[in-house]
């Protein structure tokens, strides 16, 4: 049985874990299950070498830190310092920051060893973790190789589900791409209250969206993980001054009718049946309807991260960091072949809509009416918290596809998916995703959502579905 952060790190102090022997055999790991695309890079050397430091300093007493010699791994799009940082795209090939993200130095300091760079969608462009660019190959999910981890947080979740050895992730979300791949891979994933945690350091997709948040085994992880993380930083302007503390209790849970109508049958049945428990235990029920959620989440969600998208991949251009060429022809020439080169399929797709979206003639009609449709989303959700504390539904409509059943899907049957994860997310709320049962052998993924900086509840109700199981 794989051990817990909080245990592994007791074990650690007491000198009965060897930092370097298990360091060393989740390295022989991930080598041996290379097939599987859950890196785009492994840092063995320099994990080692922080885990000889740990071991020496252990043998002097010094026993410091909540995540001592506790292997993490990083999205790709979270810089470390480096260490090529690339967001799953060709076109920031070859970059290797020179600084750390925030979330990277909360960890360090804590004792963590950072031990790669996990695979996803590029710029996290991606539901099911397909989108992988030039020289990148799509993650595979552990439980049957045929099927997508799910994404974009997609290696993340597909090794944490994999491991033997305690590991937790550091992922990030911007429309659901960590409780997706939680959910197809059957581990937690914990995303915070926009602005509770850093996002300094953090390639960006789309900046009023993305949320860096995490991944864990257990519901136990993935929190204390987050509360690591979380907390005021004066290089991030949009950091609030809350950290995460585990404690909180609730008693109302909203059952959301029509995320429940729109999912898969046997999948609405299982999360049913995980919540049926939490009644048996004293939780108190309620059907919630959420119709403007439901009908406008994913239309207002997509304009407005396509525009703030097409804005932030305009830095690429070829001229200060990652891809580039000789430099020949006039700029918007050159700056236009960086680009196709670098540039995978969707992320052009996302750059020419986003671009269209925010011209002049069409700002009014799509973007601002988008903004205007995100304000009233969230005081649906603000209505709704009045009645309950947590909301619950399904994670995703489906379990894990088959790669050869996404190939069939059109642009506009893959942005569909994400209708049960892209209203939390537009509207800044705390999520997570914990497995409620399994279908065809597949987990099943039962999402949490609470009012802002209600973290504490959310961990507490999902410790609850956890330890149901």
């Amino acid at each position: 049985m794989v051990s817990s952060i909080a245990e592994f790190v007791k074990q650690v102090r007491m000198e009965k874990m060897d930092v370097l022997e298990h360091t060393a055999q989740i390295f022989d790991e991930i080598e041996s299950n290379s097939e599987l695309n859950h890196f785009n890079v492994v840092a063995k050397e320099q994990a080692m070498q922080q885990a000889n430091e740990i071991a020496a300093g252990i043998k002097i007493g010094r026993h410091e830190g909540k995540l001592l010699g506790v292997p993490i791994s990083v999205k790709d799009c979270v810089c470390v310092k480096g260490m090529e940082s690339r967001a799953g795209s060709k076109i920031l090939s070859g970059y290797k920051p020179t600084f750390n993200a925030t979330v990277i130095e909360k960890v360090l300091v804590e004792g963590a060893i950072i031990i790669g760079k996990t695979a996803q969608d590029e710029f996290g462009f991606g539901t099911f973790g397909t989108n992988a660019n030039i020289g990148f190959e799509a993650p595979k999910n552990p439980l049957d190789q045929d099927r997508a981890c799910g994404g974009s947080s997609a290696g993340s979740a597909g090794f944490t589900a994999l491991t033997k050895f305690t590991h937790a992730s550091i992922a990030q979300s911007t429309g659901g791409s960590i409780a997706s791949p939680a959910s197809f891979c059957g581990v937690a994933g914990f995303t915070p209250t926009y602005g509770l945690v850093s996002r300094y350091g953090l390639i960006d997709y789309g900046n009023s969206l993305d949320k860096i948040g995490t991944i864990g085994k257990t519901v136990e992880d993935a929190s204390l993980l987050l509360g690591i993380i979380s907390g005021h930083d004066p290089q991030d302007s949009t950091s609030l001054e809350e950290r995460f503390e585990e404690k909180g209790e609730a008693k109302k849970i909203g059952i959301v009718k029509e995320l429940f109508e729109k999912s898969d049958d046997k999948v609405s049945k299982e999360c049913k049946k995980a919540l049926g428990k939490l009644e048996a235990k004293g939780f108190e029920l309620k059907e919630i309807s959420l119709p403007l959620n439901s009908e406008y989440g994913i239309a207002a969600y997509y304009l407005i991260s396509m525009t703030e998208a097409s804005t932030n991949l305009a830095r690429f251009c070829g001229m200060r960091y990652g891809l580039h060429k000789e430099l020949e022809g006039h700029f918007d020439e050159y700056f236009s072949s960086v680009r196709s080169d670098g540039f995978g399929t969707e992320a052009k797709r996302r750059v020419l809509l986003g671009t269209f979206a925010r011209m002049s003639g069409f700002r009014d009609a799509y973007y601002l009416r988008a903004m205007k449709t995100r304000t009233k989303l969230i005081n649906e959700f603000k209505n709704a918290f009045k009645e309950v504390d947590v909301l619950a539904h399904p994670t995703m409509p489906v379990i894990a596809p088959k790669f050869s059943e996404i190939e069939k899907l059109t642009p506009m049957q893959n942005y569909a998916m994400d209708l049960c994860t892209v209203p939390a997310n537009l509207a800044g709320l705390p999520h997570i995703s914990v497995r409620a049962g399994e279908v065809n052998k597949m987990p099943v993924g039962l999402m949490l959502t609470a009012g802002h900086l209600r973290e504490n509840i959310l961990s507490s109700i999902a410790l609850e579905v956890e330890g149901a199981q």
